[in-house]
């Protein structure tokens, strides 16, 4: 049999791997429907593995648009001449025989293949993980890459829909040793893959009009758990999984009792469901999960044993759970508010670009803010001296790169052309902004109200407006059910709030000057299903450079700046500085604070994480703290209720802080004062100054970290701008351009180092959150 037939047997999905895999001689492709979210997955990890690929569908798309900025050659409609020159044809399930494309295909001889066969072939070559079922499949697998991606193993991934938490719905890693991917059994093609592991959330009647009967759709995934090298991992909550898996002695079983990994305790809350996570008789930990419903419950339980029984730890596996959330283009209003106007505008010549520009002076905004996109190189070459004449009657300008259209590049034109030509004719503040999936982050933070904000171009830079707009109408939603006591900005760089003076921004910041308006804020977000992160000082994180999804919440004055002191006790908020608090204690002769002072968090985040110095920490001068819990009520808790560990107060991870009481003793101010003194003096001796997050790594039970790392000879050594200190070794500065990337590459290589030279394994204190890449 050849790759001609249109049934593929093991022995040709194995020689497809082997033609996949020849990077000398990339093939040539052409997928038919290639506009839907499985085809277009595969499509764009058979062009990251570096093949020609070309495709076809009955319309365009948002999708199609994408991948064409990435390589694909795209057609529509479908047509005979589109497969013309192709090696391979790959055609949606959807697709029927007398579809054009195809049909040419068949009498050409050119071999077709339906996509779970490519799909197979592609899985087979590396350890794949084959998630399975009748439904579930999506958010499971998408799950599954997710904490794959939080426990440091960097999967590829090929999931049915896009995934906001994984940025595309499919990606290809030469070097990754995992790929994950959805599989489907509405046509019998399971049997085709060859996996490391399997996931089998549910077996049912389905597909009836492929299958006899349940027995025979049974039979495919019993095929799948014999082919399955590794885990075979099966739903026991669920009897058709069960009769099919449970047979296999390399079965590992979840559900809610009586099973390898179970889930007690679950409660659903706005959105968002908390759960305990048991291993046998074991007790993992509670999680938060991001999205709602009992049966995703199951479907995280599959994900969380697939990647405990890889090797990932608990914590990580605890962070991904809970971060995974006119006429048409005509002078078109595309978001309407009392501060903001947002418009998208289809013109592209200077004299359709100067009556735009004049009907959006006529509305009388503050401002009016223009995103630019260039059509096509030939027209940015010959009037690009028109375009920076005309873009003067705005008050800021960005301009995007080029879209090329059909075009190819010329040398030298591209979107700072018409930055130069601005600057030739006028004195109008530009920025060249050429990456169109995160302009929106600079644009949207430099909005204003009162901005007439306009989109303008033949391309795809109305994107850039929606996103904008998307997000506006839920931060100005959220500003008004908070009222007056609540202020918000899109797209707050986060180097600004973090003491490492890095990483990317956050979605959505926002600056409560009330517990209330702090309750309502995170209330609303979580009846929404959108994450939150609570941020002080920022001294012991470092944010990734793709930056926060969803609501970063800073609390910083107003009743969480409160400090009084009463009697031995003081009360403070939890944007209030421990330097501050310790400078208060001192007015009032209480002692026995005088180790907070080189602490440079807040009260809130120097709970949560229970800091401490001098061999003390935050929870022995702790009386009580009121938080905004879990359930969104606000409460005070006894210290004594705390569960506080080394580093850690777990309670604090989802119960957020208000404010806090502590107690002090009774001192002679001139006693408090030498031990600040002498305190302060031994930090200038033992601790650098430069920008840092504070101590990377907890000290571990063999050897203080610093005193390791410099034994490891790691002192000064650097990854771009970032350093680990010469004065410190558990220091990593930032030397002035640090990215958050260089940071954990170094870090990575220092635990590396540690645990390949030293038998140790380094666990972080600064906490590594965001996105390696932006989501939104």
């Amino acid at each position: 049999m050849s790759l001609k037939t249109r049934t593929l047997q093991p022995a040709m999905i194995e020689t497809l791997r082997k033609r996949l895999i020849n990077r000398k001689s990339p093939a040539r492709l052409h997928l038919i429907g290639v506009a839907g979210s499985g085809m277009s997955g595969l499509a764009l990890m058979l062009m990251e593995m570096g093949h020609r690929v070309s495709g076809c569908d009955r319309v365009t798309s948002t999708e199609t648009e994408r991948l064409q900025s990435l390589g694909l050659a795209f057609s529509c409609p479908h047509s005979a001449d589109a497969v013309a020159d192709a090696e391979i044809v790959i055609y949606s399930s959807a697709i029927r025989e007398d579809n054009p494309a195809l049909a040419a295909a068949r009498q050409l001889n050119i071999p077709c293949m339906r996509r779970a066969e490519c799909l197979a072939a592609i899985l087979n070559g590396k350890k794949g993980v084959v998630v399975s079922g009748t439904h579930g499949k999506t958010t499971t697998s998408a799950l599954c890459a997710h904490l794959m991606r939080e426990g440091r193993m960097r999967p590829c991934h090929y999931v049915g829909a896009e995934i906001p938490v994984l940025g595309t719905n499919a990606h290809w890693n030469e070097d990754s040793e995992y790929l994950v991917a959805e599989g489907d059994e509405s046509d019998g093609t399971l049997v085709n893959y060859i996996p490391e592991h399997s996931i089998v959330l549910n077996v049912e009647p389905e597909h009836l009009d492929h299958y006899k009967d349940l027995d025979e759709i049974k039979t495919v995934f019993n095929q799948l758990c014999t082919q399955t090298r590794g885990k075979i991992i099966y739903c026991k909550a669920h009897p058709g999984a069960t009769d099919v898996c449970a047979k296999y002695p390399n079965a590992v079983s979840y559900g809610w009792s009586d099973a390898d990994y179970t889930a007690a305790d679950v409660v659903e809350r706005r959105g968002r469901t908390l759960f305990t996570v048991f291993k046998g008789e074991k007790e993992l930990g509670r999680v938060e999960l991001g999205i709602p419903g009992r049966h995703n419950v199951l479907n995280a339980l599959a994900a969380i044993a697939l990647v405990t029984e890889l090797g990932v730890d608990f914590p990580s596996v605890t962070r991904g759970l809970a971060s995974f959330a006119g006429a048409k283009r005509r002078f078109e209003t595309k978001y309407l508010s009392p501060s903001i106007r947002i418009v998208d505008d289809y013109g592209h010549h200077p004299t359709e670009i100067a009556a735009t520009l004049q009907t959006a002076r006529s509305l009388q905004p503050e401002r009016l803010v223009v995103y630019f996109q260039p059509h096509r190189y030939t027209r940015t070459q010959m009037l690009a001296e028109d375009f920076g004449k005309v873009l003067q009657a705005a008050d800021l300008v960005f301009v995007a790169d080029v879209y090329p259209a059909s075009e190819l590049p010329i040398e030298g034109i591209s979107g700072q052309t018409i930055i130069d030509a601005m600057h030739r004719h006028g004195r109008v503040e530009t920025s060249y902004l050429p990456d169109l999936n995160t302009a929106h982050h600079a644009i949207g933070n430099a909005l204003k109200p009162g901005d007439l904000f306009l989109t303008l171009g033949a391309g795809n830079v109305h994107e850039c407006g929606m996103r904008i707009a998307r997000d506006l109408a839920l931060l100005e939603d959220l500003e008004r059910t908070a009222g007056e006591s609540l202020n918000g900005t899109l797209y707050e760089p986060m180097s600004r709030h973090t003491t490492m003076g890095v990483g990317g921004c956050a979605q959505f910041w926002l600056e409560p000057s009330t517990f209330a308006a702090m309750q309502t804020a995170v209330n609303y977000c979580r009846d929404r299903n959108i994450p939150v992160h609570v941020v002080g000082r920022g001294s012991n994180i470092i944010v990734r450079d793709g930056g926060l999804r969803g609501a970063v919440i800073h609390p910083s004055g107003g009743e969480f700046g409160t400090l009084e002191v009463r009697d031995n006790f003081i009360t403070a908020g939890a944007g209030v500085r421990l330097k501050k608090m310790v400078s208060a204690a001192l007015r009032s002769g209480l002692g026995g604070l005088e180790w907070m002072d080189g602490i440079p968090g807040n009260v809130g985040g120097s709970l949560r994480m229970n800091a401490g110095a001098m061999g003390r920490d935050m929870i022995r001068n702790l009386v009580s703290v009121t938080c905004l819990d879990e359930d969104g009520e606000i409460r005070s808790h006894p210290s004594g209720d705390l569960n506080a560990q080394y580093r850690s107060i777990p309670d604090l991870a989802h119960n957020f802080v208000l404010q806090a009481v502590f107690e002090g003793s009774p001192c002679a101010r001139e006693e408090i004062e030498e031990k600040l003194e002498d305190a302060r003096a031994k930090r200038r001796l033992s601790q650098p100054s430069g920008a840092s997050a504070g101590c990377i790594f907890k000290n571990p039970e063999e050897i203080p970290a610093g005193k390791l790392i410099d034994e490891l000879g790691l002192k000064n050594a650097c990854v771009g701008d970032a350093c680990v200190s010469s004065v410190h070794a558990n220091f990593i500065i930032n030397r002035g351009h640090a990215r958050a990337r260089d940071i954990t590459i170094l870090i990575d290589m220092i635990r590396k180092e540690a645990m390949e030279n030293r038998g140790i394994d380094l666990k972080s204190e600064a906490q590594v959150i965001g996105d390696r890449e932006p989501q939104f």
